[in-house]
């Protein structure tokens, strides 16, 4: 990401961050832009949506959007892809969005416009594609750059900061259901705490939520002891395999008593349980 020469080249190398969400709050930040709403899902009579841009940085700032298509992985990371793997369908093709570029001044907003159009050739599952939203370097043309040393190769590394979120397509009458299954302690005296588990999908729809950890004493004594927001599977995943690190309190015990595992609906819908699993300490 070197021979001497006489002449002095400016090498740009781009180093693209791209941000995919391990959190539920509505807004999302990266550098300085921040998105909300996190995640799009167009299902029922929905066939529009508004993401709002906003600028929090000291310079005025230029995006470009555009899709991408990703993978998720057994354990929760995500691959770029060209082609969809078996029972993945991408959403792309069936949306249309503008401005295709934002330019914003500091602390400016802006509003991009998705529209989704159902075509006669979309069948009944979940379509899933990935809007990205990517800073364009202002970079300056080669004649303006001071030059010193004619002797050697000059390297300009440009950072270029990028959102990524989901947008997603349900058509027909869906559903999903979620187990947790394969659940092992870790306690460990010289590591914190681990608990790691297994997500274990079922249906035609992707799932989403908040999961939340328990220590129960046994004698009444309930404390939250491990919260993770925002943990997808995606279809057409089957499983993920998960490990978060439980807190280490006064009064916890991780000898006894026993862990109460909770996936929920997200913080800002309903609380809806999808999956709670017990695990009892031996």
């Amino acid at each position: 990401m070197q021979r001497i020469i006489r002449n002095r080249f400016l090498v740009f190398s781009a180093l693209a961050f791209s941000a995919i969400l391990l959190n539920t709050n509505t807004v999302h930040a990266q550098g300085d832009l921040l998105v909300t709403p996190r995640r799009v899902i167009f299902e029922g009579s929905k066939m529009s949506q508004e993401l709002t841009l906003a600028n929090t940085g000291s310079d005025t700032s230029r995006y470009s959007v555009s899709f991408v298509q990703y993978r998720m992985t057994e354990y929760g990371a995500f691959e770029q892809i060209e082609v969809p793997d078996s029972g993945q369908f991408f959403a792309d093709k069936y949306l249309r969005f503008f401005p295709r570029t934002v330019t914003l001044a500091p602390n400016e907003a802006q509003v991009v416009r998705m529209q989704f159009r159902k075509m006669p050739d979309m069948h009944a599952g979940e379509y899933r594609s990935h809007v990205y939203f990517r800073a364009v370097p202002d970079e300056k043309p080669l004649g303006e750059e001071a030059v010193k040393d004619t002797n050697t190769i000059g390297i300009k590394l440009v950072p270029i900061f990028g959102i990524t979120i989901p947008i997603i397509i349900r058509v027909g009458d869906l559903k999903s259901t979620i187990e947790i299954t394969d659940l092992k302690l870790d306690t460990r005296t010289d590591t914190v705490p681990t608990l790691a588990l297994n997500f274990q999908r079922k249906g035609d729809i992707s799932v989403y939520g908040d999961l939340i950890v328990n220590w129960d004493s046994g004698n009444g004594q309930s404390v939250e002891v491990g919260i993770v927001r925002g943990i997808a599977v995606y279809t057409p995943n089957k499983s993920r395999h998960f490990v978060l690190q439980l807190r280490k309190l006064n009064g916890v015990d991780y000898n006894r008593g026993k862990l109460v595992v909770r996936f929920q609906a997200p913080n800002e819908q309903k609380a809806e349980v999808y999956a709670e699993k017990e695990f009892p300490i031996q």
